[in-house]
């Protein structure tokens, strides 16, 4: 199947919000606002409406993944450490705190019809050009690694090590029991 990535903005919105309206929000309504600064709750329209206020202001990033058919089947939220400044496993990352990123990957969806089939991949790649047309540098995500073990897919909403590695990025410390801090740098396009 065919893919074509585009970013989430203005004119990508109702893609983007017909998505998640047709998986439940995303995890009962999470909007993917989890990693915004202080904006999440589980108030679904208010996630809703502070994830279209980001997006019309250009403050939330991600790469959209569209279909042959022209709908959007996924994401790789990405943005700065200031836009998305939450992040898994906090208390360990920052025990001996990698160099700041310029760039944070956080979050990835598929929709659960259409998973296993490079929607992932995709959405990550698609992230990483829109970072170097952005002007590139260094890209930070904390990922599972996978290899070795039966993972749940609902729970890898940060994608696999193996992917981030299969693109280039390096381990840089484990930070939790599966959990890695994962980094690249990205030159500008």
């Amino acid at each position: 199947m065919r893919y074509t990535v585009r970013p989430l903005g203005a004119s990508t919105w109702a893609a983007f919000a017909e998505l998640t309206e047709r998986n439940n929000g995303i995890f009962g309504g999470c909007w993917c606002m989890g990693y915004h600064a202080g904006d999440s709750r589980t108030d679904a329209a208010h996630n809703r409406a502070s994830k279209e206020r980001r997006v019309r202001e250009g403050s939330a990033h991600a790469a959209l993944v569209f279909d042959e058919n022209g709908t959007a089947q996924g994401w790789c939220q990405y943005g700065s450490p200031e836009e998305l400044p939450g992040i898994k496993h906090r208390r360990e990352y920052e025990k001996d705190a990698p160099p700041p990123p310029d760039w944070r990957i956080t979050c990835f969806f598929v929709d659960k019809k259409h998973r296993g089939q490079g929607i992932a991949r995709a959405a990550l790649e698609g992230a990483l050009d829109q970072i170097a047309q952005l002007g590139g540098g260094l890209v930070e995500a904390i990922s599972e690694v996978t290899a070795g073990r039966q993972a749940q897919g609902r729970f890898l909403f940060s994608a696999t090590a193996e992917l981030f590695e299969e693109n280039g990025f390096a381990r840089i410390r484990q930070v939790g029991k599966h959990a890695w801090i994962m980094s690249k740098t990205i030159q500008p396009a």
